[in-house]
């Protein structure tokens, strides 16, 4: 019998596609989707080719929800089938992105909808049922704990919570949806396989100055992997917080009765922003309307979160996001580093089988929602692909020689494996 993917012991290359898709609109705030915003929906076939140039063998790439499931119960596959057609052409493994943030626009109150966890199960496995045998690795919900963050705490995105109790609203709908969503992918699909993929939340600076916040917010930074895979208990650091506000001793073993075990952990690291930097007498509210300062700990914050997640759960890890807004020059450079500490870690026996550059092009800051200027004016270069403005609201590809350089690190490490 052939070993699941992730157990060959081979260090995968990988490709993303920013797709947000936060399809809601309200009085001072856009829609959002970033496939419509860099012209992917018409430029898809071309797109998908150029991985073929970068040597990747997988891609993270997401379907929009909103868009195949239009009404209740009613699927539209018209667009999907060409892309996943698309997909077997270019001999790629697909990671699935089944909901990256966003619900349908009828799903009343998005998340906290009653019938939340029945709809998005019913679209996962609608999906996972008409591509058995073509479509296989699927990552539920993109960086969950953020999700939650920015919708139940933040009230940034719909259903536009607010504190703790907010927070804790979303956690348990959006837990219980990806143990819905794996189950019904399972029952469909016995095969597939499942990447869980979530924010790596640091935290630098003066932390003895904020040392109470900063314990909280590293067991926080596990909560939606702790919940899923049945690790809350009483002795659980964040157990009287939850129970204050909103959960129950019977939601705990609902929890415990009813978990799921992902086959792969991946990690989203950043080093420009997946480490907050606190100082000693400045409070931010930490919201995307208060960002709270950043700092850079390169390679070593990717290790160790990296290793983090890995001692904890006993999973494969895959870094499933990286890379570095700026120059070219600039994008090279972490990419380079990246790369080879991922190597590094492999050699020193870490189960870690996969390593993405997030992503293919440049993507749309999503501050965009929040203003009035045109999709350029909001252009995160990170890509391997730069975004130019065509002159006719949309963007032309222009390759750059970061994608030279992620070949050559596929050719010089590609079939790396680690020493048994």
């Amino acid at each position: 019998m052939n070993k699941p993917w992730y157990e060959d012991n081979k260090l995968n290359f990988c490709i993303g596609f920013e797709d947000t898709f936060i399809p809601q609109s309200r009085p001072g705030m856009r829609a959002l989707d970033e496939y419509e915003l860099t012209g992917h929906y018409q430029r898809w076939y071309k797109d998908l080719g150029l991985i073929a140039q970068v040597g990747a063998n997988q891609v993270r790439w997401g379907i929009p929800w909103y868009l195949v499931n239009p009404k209740p119960h009613v699927f539209r596959f018209d667009w999907l089938d060409e892309v996943v057609d698309r997909f077997a052409e270019l001999g790629l493994d697909v990671i699935v992105d089944l909901m990256h943030y966003g619900t349908p626009l009828w799903l009343d109150n998005s998340f906290i909808n009653n019938d939340y966890e029945a709809y998005v199960a019913e679209y996962a496995a609608t999906v996972a049922d008409r591509y058995r045998g073509r479509l296989s690795i699927y990552t539920p919900l993109n960086e969950p704990l953020l999700n939650a963050l920015y919708c139940g705490q933040y009230a940034y995105w719909p259903p536009y919570l607010s504190g703790d109790d907010g927070l804790v609203k979303l956690l348990k709908k959006i837990t219980r949806g990806m143990i819905a969503t794996q189950r019904s992918i399972k029952e469909v699909n016995p095969d597939a396989t499942f990447v869980n993929v979530e924010a790596s939340f640091r935290f630098g600076g003066d932390r003895q100055a904020f040392s109470d916040e900063v314990s909280f917010m590293e067991n926080r930074r596990f909560i939606v992997e702790d919940l899923i895979t049945g690790k809350v208990d009483e002795q659980h650091p964040l157990y009287a917080w939850l129970l204050d506000n909103g959960f129950s001793n019977q939601d705990i073993d609902w929890y415990q009765n009813n978990s799921i075990i992902p086959d792969v952990i991946g990690v989203n690291y950043y080093p420009k922003v997946s480490t907050v930097k606190y100082e000693a007498g400045q409070w931010h509210a930490g919201s995307p309307q208060d960002p709270m300062p950043f700092q850079n700990d390169g390679v070593n914050g990717m290790e160790e979160v990296l290793t983090l997640f890995a001692d904890r759960y006993k999973r494969p890890v895959y870094l499933t996001e990286t890379s570095w807004p700026g120059s070219v020059g600039e994008r090279i450079d972490w990419l380079e580093k990246s790369v080879q500490s991922v190597v590094k870690l492999r050699a020193k026996g870490m189960s870690i089988i996969g390593y993405t550059w997030w992503a293919l092009f440049d993507m749309i800051y999503w501050r965009y929602r929040d203003e009035d200027k045109p999709a350029e004016e909001y252009l995160a270069q990170m890509g391997l692909w730069d975004l130019v403005p065509d002159g006719r609201l949309s963007f032309n590809r222009v390759k750059t020689s970061a994608a030279d350089t992620y070949l050559e690190l596929v050719e010089r490490y590609g079939s790396y494996t680690a020493k048994q």
